[in-house]
């Protein structure tokens, strides 16, 4: 720890200023925006970890939609890019949003030229999925977090698109190591060595970011792509949190100054590239709930600074057209040719119905660990180490078996159907951005490092000189676990055995990609593919609202139960409960349920918000309607003076069904 301390002063001394840029011509019309998609604070199951009992109870940071929309002036075509902090993105988010957009825009804005990624936070809010698999933890779908989340987006899009302005792109790489670590290091040897030889590290440590800059030389905003998960806070934390890189762009828009009320702010994006075995806890262990945090600041702090430097440094503008291609494909049932199959394979192979493997149970140790068995369960297996998997309510198919190989199949998530909805997807989005000489590969999945550099190897060279740079945004517009390389498949740790498809899935994946950047580089369109299906109206089990909020009968809603202290030393913490109502009520979208305030001659003054990392907001139940509400505020970084702490939030009448807002406010006290 105390080594990678010194690594980040280091590079404060290094990157303590944010460089202006210098007037330059512009190239293309450029808008940002964002908006808040944090969904219930309280009693939702958390999404990434899949645990039952992992349920949301508070917040330590809201979650954000940050959007940018790029148009060339010339041909008048447009993009957006949009990076979520959400866990991810499922399918009917994407139709949600399209649907949204075709609506106010008439065609300007589609599937075809909307990428929507998720940063893969593992600590918020899920249950927001039209797909089975990814609710069952939550039991159940919250219709109101769905909308919440496609709104928020749709919102960033909205206002990237009205912020468009002339200005230009300047692009810059740089590598960041001491940031994350390869979790599944045993799958990656199995790759060729001569292949491994290429790189000098078992994980992609390439950062590639993007500064916005208008004609008149203000900064509008930036985004990057670097892989490692945002699995730095564990899975017995229950507040929400936008973990590593929501913490980095936090950081990031601070030192700008972004206002997070304005419709027109700067906007930096921190996003996910091919980090499917990329895990941020290695050189700690697992996350043990005690130290989370602290070493999700360490993580988020050095993306920040490396950002920073690369940022201040830019100054490659990026050159040429924006293009997009994109089609849809039924991964289930695709023939790979000989061209794509891996070197030692004659003839053509196939990808397979959607299955999960059995070391899916022992989970990503380093970051998520499941029960106790290890990864690397392959078929044929001692069924003595789980117990036998087919005394199931479903059987399993010889022919899929044969077809996953040496993955042994624990659930069909294909052939297991609900009103004839399977429980994963298996029509998913293929998708190319070009904005210039980037390329943006938009991948419905999560995927791991060398399969990441093989698809990127197979679009640049594919599109040829028409771009100088592949990124890989990772969990984009759908979600469909993980793509590993052949190779790593079949030792079936935890990525092989969450690639849906069978051991060829990165194949099918290149030869789609290669087939939509060649038809990008010769100008010719694509088939659109198998409309996937709008499976909105078919949520069975969902997830109710607050029946009512109730309270003492000698309090109001807003009372204080538990006051402050009169004074504190700063580095101490503040501490105030409220007898309060249920946040979702009312999630707060766009405002705060609390404020830190400093009491000067002048008035008060707001220093902090929940979305500040130096406060916590924290909902309990108590008896039967009743909610208790906790604010903390770290005061190591707060300036002497007197303070008070004040909390928002709504109450539900049993009686009328009326929401009705509330305040409460604690005493004054002092810091010193």
């Amino acid at each position: 720890m105390f080594k990678l301390r010194m690594i980040l002063v280091m590079l404060i001394f290094a990157a303590l200023m944010i460089v202006p840029a210098p007037g330059f011509t512009s190239t293309y019309l450029i808008g940002t925006g964002i908006y808040d998609i944090t969904g219930p604070a309280a009693e939702c199951g958390m999404m990434g970890y899949f645990m039952p009992d992992q349920v949301t109870e508070g917040i330590h940071t809201r979650l954000r939609s940050r959007a940018f929309v790029v148009v060339d002036p010339r041909s008048g075509k447009r993009v957006a890019l949009v990076i979520a902090e959400a866990g991810i993105i499922p399918q009917g988010i994407n139709q949600a949003v399209v649907k949204k957009l075709l609506t106010k825009y008439n065609g300007l804005y589609t599937d075809q030229n909307v990428t929507i990624s998720a940063t893969h936070t593992h600590s918020g809010p899920g249950a927001y999925s039209h797909y089975a698999l990814y609710n069952l933890s939550m039991f159940g779908y919250d219709e109101k977090h769905f909308n919440t989340v496609a709104e928020g987006i749709y919102q960033s899009i909205v206002r990237a698109h009205n912020n468009l302005r002339p200005g230009d792109i300047r692009i810059n790489r740089g590598e960041l190591n001491h940031c994350g670590w390869n979790r599944s290091s045993l799958a990656y040897e199995e790759n060729p060595d001569e292949e491994k030889a290429r790189y000098n590290s078992n994980t992609d440590k390439t950062m590639t970011l993007l500064r916005f800059v208008a004609t008149d030389g203000s900064d509008l905003g930036t985004v990057n792509w670097f892989a490692v998960h945002p699995t730095s806070v564990g899975n017995t934390n229950k507040l929400i949190s936008g973990d590593n890189k929501g913490y980095a762009a936090y950081l990031f828009e601070k030192q700008i100054g972004t206002n997070y009320a304005a419709a027109d702010t700067f906007v930096a994006a921190f996003a996910i590239s091919n980090a499917g075995d990329v895990s941020p806890n290695i050189y700690w262990g697992y996350p043990n709930g005690v130290d989370d945090y602290e070493h999700m600041k360490i993580i988020g702090e050095c993306q920040y600074y490396k950002a920073i430097e690369l940022f201040n440094e830019a100054d490659v503008n990026l050159a040429g057209s924006v293009d997009y291609r994109h089609m849809y494909v039924d991964m289930s049932n695709q023939s790979i040719s000989p061209a794509f199959m891996p070197p030692d394979h004659s003839g053509a192979g196939k990808t397979c119905v959607a299955a999960i493997g059995a070391s899916v149970l022992a989970g990503s140790t380093e970051d998520g660990k499941g029960i106790d068995i290890p990864e690397g369960l392959t078929y044929p297996y001692d069924i003595s180490v789980l117990g036998n998997p087919y005394k199931l309510a479903f059987t399993i198919s010889p022919l899929d078996q044969q077809c996953q190989g040496k993955k042994p199949i624990v659930l069909p998530t294909g052939r297991i159907k609900f009103l004839g909805i399977p429980m994963t997807p298996e029509v998913l989005p293929v998708q190319i951005l070009k904005i210039g000489n980037l390329a943006i590969i938009a991948m419905p999945t999560e995927i791991t490092t060398m399969a990441g550099r093989r698809l990127q190897e197979t679009v640049m060279n594919a599109l040829g000189d028409q771009v100088d740079y592949v990124v890989i945004a990772a969990l984009s517009n759908a979600y469909a676990e993980y793509v590993s390389t052949y190779e790593e498949y079949n030792v079936q740790h935890y990525e092989g055995a969450s690639t849906h498809f069978g051991p060829y899935t990165l194949n099918a994946f290149q030869e789609k990609f290669d087939y939509i950047a060649r038809a990008m580089k010769n100008g010719v369109s694509v088939s659109p593919g198998p409309t996937p299906r709008d499976i909105s109206g078919s949520q069975l089990i969902k997830i109710p609202g607050v029946a009512y909020d109730d309270k003492p009968l000698s309090k109001s809603f807003g009372s204080v139960e538990t006051d402050a202290a009169a004074s504190y030393t700063r580095g101490q913490t503040v501490s105030v409960t409220f007898w309060g109502g249920h946040p979702k009520n009312n999630y707060q979208i766009q405002k705060t349920f609390l404020k830190v305030e400093k009491i000067t001659p002048t008035g008060a003054v707001t220093v902090a918000n929940d979305w500040d990392p130096e406060t916590r907001y924290y909902w309990k139940r108590s008896g039967t309607a009743n909610s208790k509400i906790t604010i903390e505020w770290d005061t190591t970084d707060a300036v002497p003076g007197t303070y008070r702490i004040r909390h928002y939030g709504h109450w539900k009448s049993g009686w009328t069904g009326a929401i009705t807002p509330y305040e409460g406010v604690s005493r004054t006290f002092t810091v010193h």
